[in-house]
């Protein structure tokens, strides 16, 4: 339809049908979303509802005596039988005073009560999607959430078009209604004929603007989106994008959360941090209410560290913070981290954001950091590399791509990194990010010092780490030191014996930590089996050996390594591991210290009928490469496995697709295990994941057990609650050289072997 005059009558019929249909459609994807929204909201609501009856049917009216300081007759109200908090519930306070006995002040209290525990009860609720389940979470919500995650991006482009054209145009359908007819309009009043003329010639004019938006194959797209899924699409998409799912969830089921986002911060700073705004205009990323809350702390307190358990996204948080004050103008970045994560750095920052990235390390690090220099955006670099940069003010020259820092390399900011010319100094980045920031929690290294001095010339600093102390609590106000040294400077020595929310308090302005279990309500649960096995004769031959020679790396791996794969029990039993998630159509990931043992668990592995084998992953294997492996078993059949050095692999990678995982022989420093197995249980996981630790009885691997057990509790411990007394952690440290000389020690005692056993001998 042209923009020319529109005669009453038949091309009055067509415009007024066109429009009306296209009203109607754009309409009814505003609605289908609407409903969706209000559909996943009624879904939660019943299964809330559900569980919070079920929770207060058990509870005996009498107990309500408990929620209130009231001196309530509610034996009154057994009498008239009403015997749960449940019964209280539903009657509501008019009922209650209805019965025999029961007065107004009893009804109100006692009705209160109930209201109340219902919602604490209501807010403690784990929400957890279940597509196969045909309960209130299961494939109805499913789907729901899916055409929404599919509508909601592409619709909200256009909402305001859509929302400004039905409007505006149903109005003018209707009043240009009577120019259907041309007699009919003849007959109409003369202000009538004219209202419907002006909205005839007022629909027409619509044409160059809905051939310039494209609005009406928009909202064919739209539409074709809110096709109802098969159960099979929803459940693999769910497995493929589960946080987005949950962040969804999160957005239109307030509070779904929890406080526990919040971490353990006092209430004056929340109510500050939540009413930041926080811009995600330049976000593609879906936040959860913790990770945006995480990102508002962060902008809030300037210079802050995140110490939420791994799992939690705390490289979105980042970005979002990166995000904001790009959109705001302050368009420039950096990211420091281990060389083993830049290239998930670089994908995750590209993935999540409009912003530029560009990686300063490895070849064509100085066009990259050229560029940064010019054009802005975030500049993502290693702790190795971060010398080669010029300090923002300080003019500094660069080292050569193959240089190496000596031990004693000076890294301050006017040191003599090189005899190659100076730069320019580096412009002022808005935001330092320093991701695994415990690789600088001692002051004395060389690459802490470089970090700070980096940090003191940033206006913006924010630290992460899932693993803030890995032995003594100076570890953490080493790194909030960097941070704030005005803040540590003022903490009393002894502050840890002052208890924990003493500590907490104090620590606050810095330091933010969430767990798994505070936030990922819906995180499915992680079983972790010790598979004690025996070793067969060879491998115990060989095991006394490396006890005789005192080789603790040896010992360590003398079962799996030995000549005949057949005599090793660990192998036998990861073997039937892999073949058990085979049939349950589980992905398996294998971590292990030892080089020689990945390698035998990927030969044996290959070996089993239709079970393939990715990596292995180990140190010498290139970022880029490690982050290919993991996309290539993430797409591989059920029953694939991953094999990784520990270190290599429980670092920087996310590995959801595995839902088993065997951890081949204990590791001395427990938060490495740790970083391996949360590697596949974080945020995304759909499928319980269960862990399988190797051990062998009679062995190192005991005497590993027993004398880390302590190191373990403790460090649980403070990581969890963000507090213990620096004196409990210094009784029970022990380092990996002690525990290596003590483990050695004890083995040789037990079997006869060492220092002393050859002086008994000697006599």
């Amino acid at each position: 339809m042209t923009t020319t005059a529109v005669r009453p009558g038949a091309d009055a019929r067509e415009l007024l049908a066109e429009r009306a249909e296209l009203v109607e459609a754009a309409a009814a994807v505003l609605r289908a979303e609407a409903a969706l929204r209000d559909g996943v909201v009624a879904r939660v609501d019943a299964y809330r509802d559900e569980r919070v009856r079920g929770e207060l049917g058990g509870i005996e009216v009498a107990r309500l005596r408990e929620t209130t300081e009231r001196n309530l007759r509610l034996q009154a109200l057994e009498d008239a039988g009403v015997r749960t908090v449940r019964d209280v519930l539903d009657a509501g306070a008019e009922r209650l005073e209805a019965l025999d006995g029961v007065g107004p002040h009893t009804a109100r209290a006692a009705a209160a009560a109930a209201q109340r525990l219902a919602g604490t009860f209501r807010a403690g609720v784990p929400v957890r999607i279940e597509p196969r389940s045909d309960g209130p979470l299961g494939l109805g919500l499913a789907s729901l959430l899916y055409r929404l995650d599919r509508l909601s991006g592409p619709l909200e482009a256009h909402r305001d078009e859509l929302a400004d054209f039905a409007s505006t145009v149903a109005g003018q359908v209707h009043r240009a209604a009577p120019a259907r007819s041309r007699l009919g309009l003849l007959l109409r009043r003369p202000s009538t004929r004219d209202r419907a003329r002006e909205a005839l010639e007022a629909l027409a004019r619509w044409e160059p603007w809905l051939t310039a938006t494209g609005l009406p194959a928009t909202v064919r797209e739209l539409t074709a989106l809110l096709a109802e899924p098969g159960p099979l699409t929803v459940w693999e998409h769910l497995e493929t994008h589960t946080a987005r799912y949950y962040a969804l969830l999160d957005e239109l089921v307030p509070g779904l959360g929890g406080a526990a986002a919040q971490g353990t911060l006092p209430a004056e700073l929340v109510e500050r941090i939540d009413a930041l705004p926080l811009d995600e205009s330049l976000l593609r990323a879906r936040l959860r209410g913790y990770q945006a809350f995480g990102a508002r702390f962060a902008l809030n307190q300037g210079r802050a560290l995140i110490g939420d358990e791994m799992g939690l996204g705390k490289t979105v948080q980042a970005i979002a913070v990166m995000a904001h004050l790009a959109a705001t103008g302050e368009d420039r970045a950096l990211v420091v981290c281990p060389a083993s994560v830049v290239v998930n750095w670089c994908r995750e920052v590209a993935l999540h954001s409009e912003l530029r990235v560009h990686r300063v390390h490895g070849p064509g690090r100085e066009e990259a950091l050229a560029a940064w220099h010019r054009d802005g955006g975030v500049a993502v670099t290693t702790f190795a590399t971060l010398p080669a940069i010029p300090l923002p003010g300080a003019p500094a020259p660069t080292l050569p791509p193959t240089a190496t820092l000596p031990p004693t390399a000076d890294l301050s900011p006017t040191a003599d990194l090189s005899p190659t010319a100076d730069l320019s100094p580096s412009p002022v980045p808005a935001l330092l990010v320093v991701d695994e920031a415990h690789y600088v929690k001692n002051p004395q290294a060389q690459r802490t010092r470089q970090v700070a001095a980096w940090a003191q010339r940033t206006p913006r600093a924010l630290l992460l780490t899932g693993t803030a102390l890995l032995n003594r609590v100076e570890e953490l106000r080493s790194l909030a030191r960097m941070l704030q040294p005005e803040l540590v400077a003022s903490l009393p020595p002894h502050l840890g014996l002052a208890g924990a929310d003493t500590f907490r308090r104090h620590l606050a302005p810095v330091y933010l930590r969430r767990t798994l279990d505070d936030v990922l309500v819906e995180l499915p649960p992680r079983v972790v089996v010790d598979e004690w096995e025996t070793m067969t004769p060879v491998a115990e031959r060989r095991y006394r050996d490396a006890v005789a020679a005192g080789n603790l790396m040896a010992m360590r791996r003398a079962d799996l390594t030995v000549p005949d794969p057949a005599d090793s029990a660990k192998l036998e039993r990861l073997l039937e591991i892999v073949a058990e998630a085979q049939d349950g159509g589980q992905r398996v990931a294998v971590f292990s210290y030892f080089l020689d043992v990945v390698a035998r668990v990927a030969e044996q592995v290959e070996r089993l009928p239709g079970v393939h084998a990715f990596g292995p992953i180990t140190g010498s294997v290139p970022a880029a490469e490690r982050q290919e492996i993991v996309d290539a078993f993430a797409a591989g059949p059920a029953g694939s496995v991953l094999v990784s050095q520990v270190a290599a692999g429980g670092v920087g990678l996310n590995v959801q697709a595995a839902s088993v995982v065997v951890i081949t022989e204990p590791q001395l420093v427990p938060a490495v295990e740790d970083q391996a197995v949360g590697r596949v249980h974080r945020m995304g996981q759909q499928r319980p994941v269960q862990v399988h630790r190797l051990l062998t009885e009679d062995s190192v691997d005991e005497r590993i057990e027993e004398l880390l057990a302590g190191k373990r509790e403790v460090f649980d411990a403070f990581a969890g609650e963000s507090s213990l007394a620096q004196a409990a952690l210094g009784a029970v440290d022990v380092t990996e050289a002690e525990l290596a000389t003590r483990v050695v020690a004890a083995e040789q005692a037990r079997l006869g072997y060492g220092p002393a056993w050859d002086g008994l001998a000697g006599s």
